[in-house]
């Protein structure tokens, strides 16, 4: 009995956290120290439209939203979106004597021993007003559940007006419905970046009826009052026998209207049964994280992975209503259109909003498109809907019209790599005709980052013309990131992947064209410097010349970084810096050099002056280096990939604490995603743009990874990746086996994993020069 006690005991700590559910090993407080306005996440659904949390600092859109080190909770706002905030409330006790200022300034000190988060569920005690609050959310809902104390008053603030994360609200109003409802809307002001305004509409209905709402504006309290409009306001809905209980309340958020609102909460949630909501909304989180299930690693790693997971399905959220109407603001006017339905009424897909798609290709395109594959059909469809509608496909939409974020046109490899993997659900015909449009003058290539009213900062007549993009392009600038070098590597990769699909799509002639144009990065490899160089609109390269600076002709990166960007050509980029050996000792290099500062940017403890101003030769915290761990696959050293991949993964992408995550921008889970991938061992160099596209095979960091297909895009049941005799020492493949069959090179198809399979690889402390070599 003590030798069986004994085992117990030793293995106790592994099958505490083995049998664990992917939904419980999510920690939702990672780098929440450091959060944007629409990072952080607790009581929402993946992709909802409501994200509900408190706010601890609420101006501007960085630096914004909840803020771990912050010890003060102003609210709770519905929607932390791209460029988007609305619908932000905050439970309140008061006497007479105190109602003015509760109103005025109704924050709360809380601290986070009395809070409890986890994916679909956020709840806090408000010191101030001893109120505990709960929150949950459907996609479209916010649930919200108080329990209030038995001293003083009770009612919940809502802000109609001043500003909230991204955006100035410029007006807001409401109107008292029943004894139980009142509806409203507040109006978010045009950005930098989202230059129409955008109206976001409430239906909030309570369990306890409304004994009476006080306005407060410019100062003046007004009792009893049934509805108003205007600016720079909020009101305090008072409720009647809610002390010592708990108080429940629903708020229906739409952007199309108040009744859009209603209808919304009446379809999502028709009861008052908080814990169940609670239940589902694990449910559902639950039922995604598990499409991949991790075997091995330790606690914190597993943590870490659905971490990540977790982050790479949300961020980018539903706009339309669950009716299927969306709000359509690419015109001069608001125009409200319905989505199509299916024979059960429903829609037969959503709208999103997005930030860009700008390093996608080696993040989502991936991901979604093997394991989400119904996400990423419904993403093709929703920018379909956009190039209907404004006749651009987008970037990153925001409100029903694009931002036009970033530059290029991200966008293309998202939908080649999904018809190439037989995702079929959306409209062909009418994405080539976009996607082509997109490419040439008068597409979304026309336009630089955040170009609304011209077509000129893009340069995609002058890289037609010449090659590439001059940099300056202009005297006056048009956009943002205008930066010629950047701009015209992202259009020759993009160029190329729009080719693969007029292959399949048998329009040889565009094939041709696109593939042409897919060689233009060469254009600006100048071999004196040895690396891609700015060239102005004479031809002449930009000196002096420091292939470190920042910007300068670079999108977010510099000379270092984007002289690996040809994605699409890399064998013709080794040859212009004169082979493969070459190109792997300059890459090997630069991690080296980079391996000090972690391969990061945001690291500035290790190196102010260095890092600060961004002079480093790989960037693991930002897009442009995504990919670059995997490039010596290609040069015939893949041991390196299996060693670089696995140091990035352990410097950048091990971390767990409010403090640290992502080391700079995780962009709506682009970050979390390469982070999920990385640890998974599989990439895609291309963006899976070819015709079956191939995966490359880095270094596991689990024993073994099993992805659970679906069945109504693939044939096979599940996928299934061994790493025998992993370990931190173990990262180099020895020899492999895929669906039982030996497998010499560092890369499969797509096919090879859809009809269901493994791929076992035998992991050793030493490189294998012999295997992976093509």
């Amino acid at each position: 009995m003590r030798k069986y006690l004994l085992i117990l005991i030793t293995l106790s700590p592994f099958y505490l956290y083995a049998q664990q559910r992917p939904a419980d090993l999510v920690y939702p407080l990672l780098d929440a120290a450091n959060s944007r306005w629409f990072y952080f996440s607790s009581a929402c659904r993946p992709f909802g439209m409501v994200n509900l949390f408190p706010d601890t600092n609420i101006g501007g859109e960085w630096d914004s939203g909840y803020r771990y080190a912050q010890d003060t909770i102003l609210g709770f706002t519905h929607i932390h979106e791209w460029q988007l905030a609305g619908v932000s409330i905050m439970p309140v006790t008061f006497t007479d004597a105190s109602l003015k200022s509760v109103v005025q300034n109704k924050g709360s000190h809380f601290s986070h021993k009395h809070e409890t988060i986890k994916p679909g569920y956020h709840a806090v005690l408000l010191d101030r007003y001893s109120i505990r609050a709960e929150l949950t959310a459907s996609d479209r809902v916010g649930f919200h559940r108080y329990q209030f104390p038995t001293a003083g008053s009770a009612g919940v603030v809502f802000e109609l007006g001043n500003h909230l994360g991204p955006s100035d609200i410029l007006r807001g109003g409401f109107r008292q419905i029943s004894d139980y409802e009142i509806q409203g809307y507040m109006v978010n002001g045009p950005t930098m970046r989202r230059p129409k305004e955008c109206p976001v509409y409430f239906s909030t209905i309570f369990d306890k009826k409304i004994k009476s709402i006080v306005l407060y504006h410019d100062g003046i309290l007004t009792h009893d009052i049934k509805q108003w409009d205007g600016t720079n306001g909020k009101i305090l809905v008072i409720l009647e026998d809610a002390a010592n209980k708990p108080v429940l309340l629903k708020t229906g958020i739409s952007f199309t209207s108040e009744a859009g609102a209603a209808r919304n909460r009446t379809l999502e949630i028709s009861h008052w049964d908080f814990d169940a909501i609670v239940k589902q909304a694990d449910a559902r989180w639950n039922e995604l994280l598990s499409r991949i299930i991790i075997e091995g690693g330790t606690l914190q790693q597993q943590q870490r992975f659905y971490t990540d997971l977790w982050r790479s399905i949300q961020g980018r959220r539903i706009i339309s209503d669950a009716d299927g109407k969306y709000t359509d603001l690419t015109g001069k006017e608001k125009v409200i259109r319905q989505l199509p339905v299916g024979k059960d009424g429903k829609p037969q897909f959503n709208m999103y909003n997005s930030d860009a798609f700008w390093g996608a290709q080696w993040t989502l395109n991936t991901l979604w498109q093997l394991v989400y594959p119904e996400i990423a059909q419904e993403f093709c469809n929703s920018f379909l809907e956009y190039y209907k509608n404004g006749g651009l496909i987008p970037r990153g939409p925001s409100g029903g019209n694009d931002t036009f974020v970033m530059t290029g046109a991200s966008s293309t490899p998202f939908f080649v790599s999904a018809w190439q993997k037989g995702i079929r659900g959306f409209d062909i015909k009418l994405a080539y005709e976009g996607l082509r449009k997109n490419h040439m003058p008068g597409g979304i290539m026309s336009k630089s980052g955040y170009e609304h009213n011209t077509m000129m900062g893009g340069g995609v007549q002058v890289y037609i013309e010449k090659g590439y993009v001059p940099y300056p392009l202009t005297q006056k600038q048009y956009g943002q990131h205008e930066d010629g070098a950047g701009m015209t590597l992202e259009y020759a990769y993009q160029d190329w992947t729009l080719a693969q699909l007029a292959k399949a799509l048998h329009k040889e002639n565009d094939y041709h064209y696109f593939l042409k144009r897919s060689t233009n990065y060469k254009n600006l490899y100048n071999p004196a410097s040895r690396f891609i160089q700015p060239k102005d609109s004479l031809g002449k390269w930009k000196e002096p010349f420091d292939p470190l600076l920042y910007d300068n002709g670079y999108v977010e990166g510099n000379a270092a970084q984007f002289t690996w960007f040809a994605p699409h050509d890399l064998p013709g980029l080794f040859q212009l810096m004169g082979g493969n050996d070459t190109a792997t000792a300059r890459l090997n290099k630069q991690f080296e050099l980079s391996a000090w500062h972690r391969f990061c940017n945001e690291h500035p403890e290790e190196n102010p002056k260095f890092v600060s101003n961004k002079r480093t030769w790989l960037n693991y915290s930002n897009q442009p280096s995504m990919q670059v761990a995997y490039i010596f696959n290609y040069t015939g050293k893949p041991w390196l990939t299996q060693y670089w991949s696995r140091e990035v993964v352990n410097q950048v992408f091990s971390g767990l604490s409010p403090y640290t995550g992502y080391s700079g921008e995780e962009d709506q889970g682009l970050m979390g995603t390469l982070s999920v991938l990385m640890k998974m061992g599989i990439f895609q160099m291309t963006g899976g743009c070819e015709e079956d596209p191939y995966y490359e095979i880095g270094s596991p960091l689990f024993d073994a990874v099993t992805i659970q297909l679906n069945p109504a895009f693939y044939p096979g049941k599940a996928f299934r990746i061994e790493a025998q005799h992993n370990s931190s020492m173990n990262r180099y493949i020895q020899s492999a086996i895929l669906n039982n069959k030996p497998l010499s090179s560092f890369r499969f198809r797509h096919t090879d994993i859809v009809k269901g399979g493994s791929l076992i690889l035998n992991m050793g402390d030493a490189p294998n020069h012999n295997w992976g070599i093509e």
